[in-house]
Order: structure tokens, then sequence, then C-alpha cells
């Protein structure tokens, strides 16, 4: 996993819980990285859910929402880090029926690498989409929280209902209606 994505979740929970709760978190992991983490690198998974864990633990937050939190504040960084990104699309809709096809090849140019989920488009109209997420990580919720940045991006809303396929959440299907 890239260690943006570490960066910037330590970075969020500093700025929601405070510094003690980064380092406590750390404390109670076993990270092979020592809990030290630079944008570029690659680190394990398994670091991030333990990172994930112990913060839930010590917050009372379930792992799903600090997921959801978490992807609220990486699409801010997305905004501000690649505004052009963005700018190539008008519609919420659009935006995410390309992930596969645009997005994530911009970022395999960024970070060759990064091991990135699939989404599948299995249906697509003007104002809804039936994305099918596989992962061998269960980061679902992290995408939800990115699809809800998505539309709230573009001034606009949607109903999300995720639909797991596999109950352990490398497989989920995410039924959008543009409201």
């Amino acid at each position: 996993m890239k260690g943006i994505v570490f960066t910037e979740f330590l970075d969020l929970v500093e700025d929601k819980f405070g510094i003690e709760m980064v380092d406590k978190i750390i404390e109670q992991s076993e990270l092979d990285s020592g809990g030290v983490y630079t944008a570029i690198g690659t680190y394990k998974f398994s670091e991030m859910l333990q990172l994930l864990e112990n913060l839930s633990n010590n917050t009372g937050v379930s792992t799903d929402d600090l997921l959801l939190v978490y992807a609220e504040h990486f699409f801010s960084v997305l905004e501000d880090s690649y505004p052009g990104l963005l700018a190539t699309y008008k519609d919420p809709i659009e935006m995410l029926s390309s992930i596969e096809d645009h997005i994530h090849v911009e970022v395999k140019k960024i970070y060759p690498d990064a091991e990135l989920p699939t989404f599948l488009v299995e249906e697509k109209s003007e104002n809804s989409l039936v994305l099918l997420y596989k992962s061998s990580r269960a980061m679902h919720h992290f995408g939800l929280g990115l699809m809800n940045k998505t539309f709230e991006h573009f001034n606009s809303s949607a109903e999300i209902v995720l639909e797991k396929i596999k109950n352990d959440g490398t497989e989920v299907r995410f039924i959008i209606n543009k409201n």
C-alpha cells in the first residue's frame, strides 16, 4: 500500500484525535515500518489494518465509519493535489464510471506499483450506476466515502447502496442513484 495512504491517515488522526492518539495507535501496533512512513514508500496493508483497528478500539468508532471519514479527508487531498484530473469530468456518474479506465490509469502513472481495487461498470445510465468492487483488501467503505465526496464535489447527491457479495468485503456492489 502506498505511503501517501498512511501519511494522510495519520494526519487525519492527529487532526481529529490529537498527536497523543497517533503515538498510542502506533505503539499498540506491531509495525515493520515502526510507524515511520513516506508518501512515496510502499508498506504492508496489515499495518493499515492494525492502525485502523487500534484507532477503532481507542475511540469506539467502527472501522467502517473511520474509513468513511478518512475517504472524505483523502478526497480533499486529491482535490488539492490533482485539480486537473477532477476538472476532466462534468458529472459524478461520468467520473465514477471511469475509475478503472482513466483514474486508475493516472494513479498508476504516479505510483506504478500501487495495488488498486477493480471497479467494473455493470450498468450505467445518465442518473444511475452499478459498480462491482473487487479487492484483496476490504476497504469498500473507503470507496463509499470517496463516492460520497465525488457527488458533493459536483454539488449533487445520490443514494448509494452497498451490497456485499462476499462477506469479507472483498467483493461489493455499489448501486448508485443520483438524486
